[in-house]
C-alpha cells in the first residue's frame, strides 16, 4: 500500500448554528444501522491549477454546507428509560466535522484508475474505518479526507449510516459542490422532518445488548474489487434480452443486469443445484411512500430478499432471475413500509456486521444517485470508489457511470470467485450481448 502522509486534521463547525433544528428523532430505518459501519465513498478529480488555497476553499465551503445540513455537524445523543431501554436522536449541537488533509507523494490518478482490481491504497483515503453507527455519541457523524495526489485530489466522505443513507449521502455531497462553486443557497435544501406514522411515537424506545455493542468488526479476509462498466448501449440489449425471454416490458435495465451479476457469481461458486440462493436488494422508499419528499433527510431504504434454487437460476436464464426481482419490488407498497415500521418497534431488531454466506448476494447504492455531476469548480469528477467499510464477500455495489446511461457495477469476491467469473464464458459473452 502507498504511503499517505498526513498533513492535518481539524473539526470544521457550521457557519450558523440553525435554531430551527435541534433535536431530530431517529426512525426504525435508522436505528437499525446502529451496529454497523458508517457509509464512505469518495471522487477522484484532477487536480486544480490553483492547488494552493484548495484546502482552505474547502473548508470554508464545507463549513458554509453544514449551515443546511446541521446534523452532520452534531452528534448522537441517547436517552436512558427506567424499563432498560434506550433512545436516540441527532443532537444538532455543531460539535463539527473532522477534516483531514493528506497526501500521496507517489500515487498518481493513474495508479488508481489503470489496474483491473480497486487498489487497497484507496482504503488510506478514508476516516472512520472499523467505527460503528452507535459510536456517533462521541465520534464526529461526517468525516472528510481531502488527499493530494501527484496529479489529481481524492475527496472522501465518512458519514454514519444511522444519519444518511445512500441518497442522502449524495444530496449532502452534491450540495457540497454547489458551495463549493459559489452558489449562496442550495438547489435542493434537505428536509429533515419525520414522517408521521399511527401509532408510532418518538423517540422510539429499543433494548441494547451491551455484548453486541462491544463486538468487535469482522473482518472480512482476502477479497478483490473489480468495477465493470456497462455502456448505454449494452444495457439496453441485456434488458431486451431479459424482458424478450420472459415475453413482458416490465423488467428495468437495473434488474436485468443484477440478474446477471446474480446468476454468474453463483454459477461459479458451484453451488448445489437443489441449495437456496439469495439476493439482498436495497428499495428506495422515498420513491414510494407518500409523505416523504426527494429531499427526505435520512435513512428511507427497505430491504427486500429474492430467492431462487441454483438450479433453476442458472438454467432458467437472465429473465427468469430479473422476473424474481421484479415481482419482489413491485410488490412492495406504501403500505409494506407502514406495517414494517410498526412491527419493527414492537421488536426491534439492528443488523450485525459479519460474514455473508455463500449463497447470498447484498446489493447496494443506486444509479440514480448524482455521484459524477458534483463539480467543485475545477471539473467533474473522473472515478468513484467506497472505502474498505464497503468489503464484504457478494456485495455489488451499482452506480451510475461517467457518461450519461452509463452504469457500473463493482462486485467484491474471493479472488477464487472473481478469477472463475472472469474466465466465465457465459459471462463474457453476456457482457457482449
Amino acid at each position: 500500500m502507498a504511503s499517505i502522509r498526513f498533513i492535518s486534521s481539524r473539526i470544521i463547525q457550521a457557519g450558523s448554528r440553525s435554531k430551527e433544528t435541534d433535536r431530530i428523532d431517529l426512525t426504525p430505518w435508522d436505528l437499525k444501522h446502529l451496529l454497523v459501519g458508517y457509509l464512505q465513498a469518495g471522487l477522484l478529480f484532477h487536480k486544480p491549477k490553483l492547488p494552493e488555497a484548495l484546502i482552505h476553499h474547502l473548508q470554508t465551503s464545507l463549513s458554509r454546507t453544514l449551515d443546511f445540513f446541521p446534523p452532520l455537524a452534531g452528534r448522537l445523543a441517547t436517552i436512558e428509560h427506567e424499563d432498560k431501554t434506550t433512545s436516540f436522536f441527532i443532537d444538532c449541537n455543531n460539535a463539527g466535522a473532522l477534516f483531514v488533509h493528506a497526501t500521496a507523494e507517489n500515487v498518481n490518478i493513474s495508479d488508481l484508475v489503470e489496474p483491473v482490481y480497486v487498489p487497497e491504497t484507496v482504503d488510506a483515503f478514508f476516516q472512520l474505518d472499523g467505527v460503528k453507527n452507535i459510536e456517533g455519541t462521541s465520534k464526529p457523524l461526517l468525516a472528510v479526507q481531502v488527499t493530494e495526489l501527484v496529479d489529481g485530489i481524492f475527496i472522501t466522505c465518512s458519514a454514519n449510516h444511522s444519519v444518511v443513507d445512500g441518497a442522502s449521502f449524495w444530496h449532502f455531497f452534491n450540495s457540497w459542490s454547489e458551495i463549493s462553486r459559489g452558489f449562496d443557497y442550495l438547489s435542493r435544501p434537505p428536509i429533515f422532518k419525520r414522517p408521521l406514522i399511527d401509532d408510532i411515537h418518538y423517540p422510539i424506545r429499543i433494548p441494547l445488548q451491551k455484548e453486541h455493542i462491544q463486538e468487535r468488526f469482522f473482518q472480512p479476509g482476502n477479497l478483490k474489487v473489480r468495477v465493470f462498466n456497462f455502456r448505454k448501449e449494452s444495457i439496453v440489449r441485456i434488458k431486451r434480452k431479459a424482458n424478450a425471454e420472459m415475453n413482458t416490458d416490465k423488467i428495468s435495465s437495473l434488474q436485468a443486469l443484477l440478474s446477471l451479476f446474480w446468476q454468474s457469481i453463483m454459477r461459479n461458486r458451484q453451488m448445489d443445484p437443489n441449495q437456496e440462493t439469495m439476493i439482498f436488494l436495497v428499495i428506495g422508499v422515498r420513491q414510494k411512500l407518500q409523505q416523504l419528499p426527494e429531499e427526505y433527510f435520512g435513512n428511507a431504504i427497505h430491504s427486500a430478499e429474492v430467492s431462487l434454487k441454483a438450479g433453476e437460476l442458472v438454467e432458467k436464464g437472465l429473465g427468469n432471475a430479473a422476473w424474481e426481482i421484479n415481482q419482489v419490488v413491485a410488490n412492495h407498497r406504501e403500505e409494506n413500509f407502514i406495517n414494517f415500521v410498526k412491527s419493527w418497534v414492537n421488536s426491534p431488531s439492528l443488523f450485525q456486521t459479519g460474514p455473508m454466506m455463500n449463497n447470498a448476494l447484498l446489493t447496494g447504492n443506486s444509479p440514480r444517485f448524482d455521484i459524477y455531476g458534483n463539480d467543485f469548480g475545477w471539473g467533474r469528477p473522473i472515478a468513484m470508489s467506497h472505502g474498505a467499510e464497503s468489503k464484504c464477500d457478494g456485495l455489488v455495489t451499482v452506480s451510475p457511470g461517467v457518461e450519461e446511461g452509463d452504469i457500473e457495477i463493482k462486485v467484491c469476491l474471493s479472488p477464487k470467485t472473481i478469477q472463475a467469473l472472469e474466465n466465465d464464458e457465459d459471462f463474457i459473452a453476456a457482457l457482449n450481448i
